[in-house]
């Protein structure tokens, strides 16, 4: 598997107690999406634990004679997928309320907030749904929003993804029903992100439900408990965050005014060895082989990242090629100018006017994109002095750094240059600094260089040679997340 900004060995954790008439579908249904399964016995009286034992290897168990509580369950479900050596736990209830087939959606949403907590709100008008649960959560919403100052519309949902090396507090979490909301204001005072995402639920009729909440002891057990959660929000949850927040200002004034200077520094530098010492093609591979040196000091010290660079195959971009890559952040156009000065990069045309970096873009001679002879010509010019074409086929980037739809140019620039194709893979870059977003992120950023494609090897269609480096993309993402499914 190629390296990524965050490698995904994925598990699903199904604590049950006493949930025989349901277990078995669930767990099966689980099998059916991802083959790391573990079911935490609870203490079960029923014939839970024979009907466990008919998985034989497929699951992975681990039981105890006492019950003790939900709470307990997952944080020994959670312990044991840390000693398998999984990084990402799915839990789900045993009671079938959940649709085993939602697990694709948490899959989905992984792959773009590897780092979060992922909570499947449910639909709390669903039919059937107790008048007591949805009371139930309403209250813990309240608690919730009051103890972090943030809002979920459902915090009580068992159907969650955890990051398993990101939880905190275990050892102080309750055993009982009230432990799921413990786990989210934990992990929200330690920095932990929390998305939700819609999934369906179902509701048996009355008299074929399974249910353990108890309304009096377990309303008192949650009262006493968020009293010293409000408590631990004014101590430590609040001052917490406001110095998380300082500290993450303090990263991106610090870097902004970084780039100032650089930008200034790369304008006057332009001026002086392109405009006062002439265009020619020494002085422009000079410029380029600065920019080259700056891009590579500014990817290595992010503040809060680290990077990885792979290129396994030995690119070293001797001679031209269209070079394609994905797209997640203002930051990609730094990574993709450390590959090489001999480059020249096809932008939007609000980039190539930007006011704090456009001077640098026209003195290194990239070209907005558009559909002129002016723009064949330039690029060209530019091959035949041996620098390569870098285009982003996406056009644009996605909020959650899915792999969009690949616009043909970039296939068809191979095509009518006759140039080999070589792709790019970066990722992590669009959690550290995410579109619409002035704040950095901490994170891991990497970036692979693909073996390199042929002219030759290229469909005669580039149509064809569009679609089929759309799916290299999209199977490149995918590989983030490993279920064995």
């Amino acid at each position: 598997m190629a390296p990524s900004a965050v490698e995904i060995n994925l598990c699903v954790i199904i604590p049950t107690y006493n949930n025989a008439n349901t277990v078995g579908n669930v767990v099966e249904g689980v099998l059916h999406k991802c083959s790391n399964v573990i079911v935490v016995n609870d203490g079960c009286t029923d014939s839970t634990e024979k009907i466990l034992s008919e998985f034989g290897s497929a699951i992975h168990i681990v039981s105890y004679s006492r019950n003790r509580g939900k709470g307990y369950a997952l944080v020994q479900g959670f312990k044991k997928a840390k000693e398998l050596g999984f990084t990402h736990a799915i839990t789900i209830d045993a009671d079938g309320q959940h649709f085993t087939e939602d697990i694709d959606l948490f899959i989905e949403k992984i792959k773009s907030s590897p780092e979060s907590i992922i909570v499947g709100g449910r639909n709390l008008k669903e039919k059937n749904m107790p008048s007591k649960n949805s009371f139930a959560n309403k209250f813990s919403n309240f608690w919730f929003t009051l103890q972090t100052g943030r809002k979920l519309s459902d915090t009580q949902s068992g159907y969650r993804c955890y990051p398993i090396a990101r939880l905190k507090g275990l050892n102080l979490i309750t055993s009982r029903y009230e432990a799921e909301l413990e786990l989210l204001v934990y992990a929200h005072w330690c920095g932990v992100k929390i998305e939700e995402i819609p999934v369906r639920v179902y509701y048996p009729p009355e008299g074929e439900r399974v249910s353990h909440f108890r309304p009096g002891a377990d309303f008192a057990r949650i009262s006493i408990l968020n009293t010293f959660l409000c408590l631990g929000a004014l101590l430590f949850g609040y001052p917490a965050k406001l110095l998380r927040g300082l500290k993450r200002a303090a990263y991106t004034i610090f870097s902004f005014l970084c780039f100032i200077v650089m930008s200034i520094e790369l304008t006057i530098r332009g001026f002086f060895i392109l405009t006062i010492g002439g265009a020619t093609q020494k002085n422009k591979l000079r410029y380029h082989q600065i920019l080259c040196r700056r891009a590579k000091f500014v990817v290595n010290h992010i503040p809060g990242t680290t990077y990885e660079f792979t290129n396994e195959s030995g690119e070293k971009f001797e001679t031209p090629c269209v070079i394609i890559s994905n797209h997640q952040s203002h930051l990609d156009l730094m990574a993709i100018m450390m590959l090489t000065p001999k480059l020249i990069i096809l932008t939007k045309k609000w980039v190539w006017r930007n006011p704090f970096y456009g001077a640098i873009i026209r003195y290194a001679d990239y070209f907005p994109v558009t559909e002129s002879d002016t723009m064949n010509e330039h690029i060209k010019r530019k091959v035949e002095n041996g620098y390569s074409v870098v285009i982003f086929p996406e056009g644009t980037r996605s909020p959650d750094c899915r792999i969009q739809r690949f616009h043909r140019g970039a296939f068809y620039m191979a095509k009518e240059f006759g140039l080999d194709i070589t792709p790019v893979f970066i990722n992590g870059f669009g959690q550290v600094l995410p579109k619409k977003s002035f704040y950095l992120r901490k994170g891991k950023l990497s970036m692979e260089v693909m073996q390199r494609v042929k002219r030759e090897n290229l469909e005669e269609d580039w149509r064809e040679t569009c679609r089929s480096f759309h799916l290299l993309y999209k199977n490149k993402m995918n590989e983030k997340v490993r279920c064995n499914r």
